[in-house]
């Protein structure tokens, strides 16, 4: 076990690795899936089946190429844009495959998604619907986002067998991703009707990630800016994700600046990290 000071950034570091690694394994199990249902369609003619699989691979190949520069400097991601992102993902398999996907949009006005939040939920919906297409039961599922301000709340429903539960092979590495993320889901199940899965996950980190004293004498929305300052974002994304304006923004981490004797946001930002 690590005991030394470089103890929690090494944990962290292979916490990020190993979120990484699973998340591509998850697309580039759905671009293989995707190539195979244009492949297979009946509807389409070899050559016009080959022509989509290159433009599914190729898709694949250059989102590949640019994710990494695009989840650094995607901090906050509009809920509506993370909910396109999800359904380009799954275009292929609604097109070419058997799975009948319905999505219900997020509405327009819900608050702006960390960039890891919204990296993950689009993980665990296409773990989830993967799932389905290997069950090879279900024709049609139904996919819901919500925001209540605090979280981000997600609903998949199926009409398969209806005997999902959280201990399945299936299911639990879900459940384990929803777990590391803080998160709670539930899974209802009814035989013969379909399963039901409610995810729910927190936008603002856990208790704790930010070393905030009791006695610091902040206000609850000063914490809230200084847990987005300490991750980097600028006023403007702040702005947009706690709902305020930019030049309330600035009158906060003025405040913040002040109170922690700190000098500039990078001075705060470390400051505001828990050791």
């Amino acid at each position: 076990m690590e005991t030394g000071p470089d103890a929690p950034a090494s944990r962290i570091a292979a916490s990020e690795h190993a979120r990484t690694v699973a998340e591509q394994t998850d697309r580039h199990a759905l671009t293989l899936e995707s190539v195979l249902a244009a492949l297979r369609a009946d509807r389409l003619s070899d050559a016009a089946a080959r022509a989509e699989a290159v433009e599914i691979a190729s898709a694949a190949l250059v989102e590949l190429r640019t994710v990494t520069d695009r989840q650094r400097s995607t901090l906050l991601e509009p809920v509506t844009g993370a909910f396109s992102r999800l359904r380009a993902d799954l275009r292929p398999l609604v097109r070419f495959g058997d799975l009948d996907v319905q999505f219900v949009e997020p509405p327009a006005t819900g608050r702006a998604l960390p960039g890891d939040v919204a990296h993950s939920a689009r993980a665990i919906v296409r773990t989830a619907v993967l799932a389905l297409v290997d069950d090879g039961v279900a024709r049609r599922v139904r996919i819901q986002w919500d925001c209540d301000g605090r979280n981000l709340l997600m609903q998949l429903r199926d009409d398969g067998a209806g005997t999902l539960d959280t201990h399945d092979d299936a299911v639990r590495p879900i459940a384990e991703r929803v777990v590391a993320l803080d998160g709670t889901m539930r899974v209802d199940s009814t035989p013969g009707w379909g399963s039901t899965l409610d995810i729910s996950l927190p936008l603002d980190p856990a208790p704790g990630a930010v070393d905030l004293p009791d006695d610091s004498g902040l206000t609850e929305r000063e914490r809230d800016v200084l847990r987005l300052v300490v991750t980097g974002v600028g006023n403007r994304e702040i702005a947009e994700g706690l709902g305020i304006s930019p030049n309330t923004v600035k009158y906060h981490v003025a405040n913040l600046l002040r109170k922690h004797g700190a000098r500039t946001r990078a001075e705060l930002a470390a400051r505001g990290v828990r050791p």
